[in-house]
Parts: C-alpha cells; structure tokens; sequence
C-alpha cells in the first residue's frame, strides 16, 4: 500500500472520530474528538515505543556480550539496510515473538523474545530481524502504531454513544424531532467501529506482506524468513504470550489466537500465504 494510500485512510480514520463526536456531543463533541486525535497522535509519536516496551518488561540489551546472537543479528541487518543500529531488547517470555517500535529509524528498537532466540537458526533469526528493520525503514511502526490508537478510540467512543442513544442520553432536540435523524446516527455509531476496523486490517496486512519482501531480499534469506514463520505460527499455538489486542499488530506473528472467524479480522495475513510470497521471491530471484 502506497504512502498516499496509507494516508488518506489515517485521514478517513481521523474523520470517522470527528463524526462520531458530532453525533455525540454536536459540534462541540466534534472538536473535542478532534482534539484528542490531535493530542493520541502526538502521544504516540512521542512516547508509543516506550509504553509498548514497559508493556511487555523489554530488558535493554547494552551490549553484544548480554545477547550476542540478537546483537550480531540486528547489527547485520541495519548494516544491509543502511539504516542505524536500533536499540535492542529481550523480553522475557517463552512465547517465540518479536517486535520493532519506534518513530523513525534513528528512534528505533527491536524487541525479541527469550523464546525466539532459542527457537530459531541463526538464519531465520536474520530474516526475521530483517523483516522488523524494513518497518523501522518504512516507518511502519509509527503508522501502524497511529492507525490502532485512532481505531480504538473510534470503537471505544462509538460504544459510548450507542450506549447513551439507547439510554436517551446525549440525545439532542434535532434527533427528537427527526427519528431518521437519530436512526442514522446508531447506524454510523455501528458501522464506524466495523470500518475502522477494516482500515486498521488493510494497512496492517498490507505493511506485513512489504515487510516480508524488503526483509527477504535485504538479508538474501527469503526461506530463511519463511522457515522462521513456520516455526512461529506453530510455537504460537503452544505457547500464547500474553499480549494486548492494542498492540498484536506490532509482532511478527499474531501473538493471539486468530483461528475461525477471529482470523477474518486479524491484523496479519495468514501465514501461509507470506510464506507462499516468500518462496516465490525465492525462487524467482534465485536465493536459495
């Protein structure tokens, strides 16, 4: 998905907010809703990266004698991307996972966890470094970061207004007197939850498959990368890690269950089809 792309879908995101706080609250409701837009945007630009980190207990890694098979990996892989050394983490959970945050690569870390380090070959560990610096690189991590705060304030705001409309509450004189008037709102206040949520899908789904590509051919290990998702979507349905839906979007497999119909709206594609992608780079690039 394009920049523009991806950009007229934040602002249709952004919009959506405004409108639900017009039919909240009238305009007042629409400029406070985009003033809280306005203050969550500069919020995660900001402070996202170590909220998430905190999140999950990350342990920084100082130097390459805390992690050596984590450091050499991330070092490797900036170097072929031509992007600075990212701080680097481990968190400490069983889980195989890893993660990259941050507002641009020069405010950039990468998070593994204790048990994709002991789960994966030191080549699949680099693609799947890699796979997290081509979101570093295209700054995926900020947007990806933006678009769920904004989708889930749209879901927690519309639930308090179709609680408040059931209830009669925030009802205005305009929608007493025009019941169609008060049964488009309940209809917005549902379908924008649903929209938001299919927005936040696209660009997340979208932004994983880019990853995928840019990681493989930058550290020359399409199969290398593919193996490593194999390996993860299996370790993923024995051991969960406890993770927030707010933050599911940012690992490199679905740390959450995405079976049946949870997986129609999951924010990664299926696995399957990346690693299809990936040995199709493979072999129509020749890397083995």
């Amino acid at each position: 998905m394009s920049g523009f792309k991806t950009g007229m879908l934040m602002i249709v995101l952004t919009a959506l907010l405004v409108l639900i706080g017009q039919l909240v609250g009238g305009p007042r409701g629409a400029v406070a809703m985009f003033a809280i837009a306005a203050g969550m945007n500069f919020l995660t630009f900001f402070f996202s990266d170590r909220i998430v980190l905190a999140m999950y207990g990350a342990q920084p890694v100082a130097s390459r004698a805390d992690a050596p098979e984590l450091w050499d990996a991330v070092e490797e892989q900036s170097r072929r991307a031509g992007l600075p050394m990212p701080k680097v983490y481990v968190i400490p959970q069983d889980a195989p996972n890893a993660f990259a945050t941050g507002r641009s690569p020069r405010h950039a870390a990468v998070a593994a966890t204790q048990g994709i380090l002991r789960s994966l070959s030191r080549r699949e560990l680099a693609g799947v470094i890699a796979h997290e610096l081509a979101h570093v690189k295209h700054r995926d991590t900020l947007i990806s970061t933006l678009v769920a705060t904004l989708a889930g304030a749209i879901m927690m705001i519309a639930s308090i207004g179709r609680w408040g409309m059931m209830f009669g509450g925030g009802r205005r004189d305009d929608e007493d007197r025009n019941p169609l008037g008060a049964i488009l709102g309940i209809a917005v206040l549902i379908l924008a939850p649903i929209a938001a949520v299919l927005i936040q899908m696209a660009i997340s789904r979208s932004r994983e498959y880019a990853a995928d590509a840019a990681g493989a051919r930058a550290s020359g290990q399409p199969l290398g990368l593919a193996n490593a998702l194999r390996r993860l979507e299996v370790a993923a349905g024995r051991t969960p890690m406890p993770a927030s839906p707010a933050t599911s979007h940012l690992f490199i497999v679905n740390p959450l269950s995405a079976q049946g119909v949870a997986g129609l709206f999951s924010t990664h594609p299926r696995t399957a089809d990346r690693i299809a992608r990936l040995e199709a780079i493979a072999a129509r690039d020749g890397l083995a």
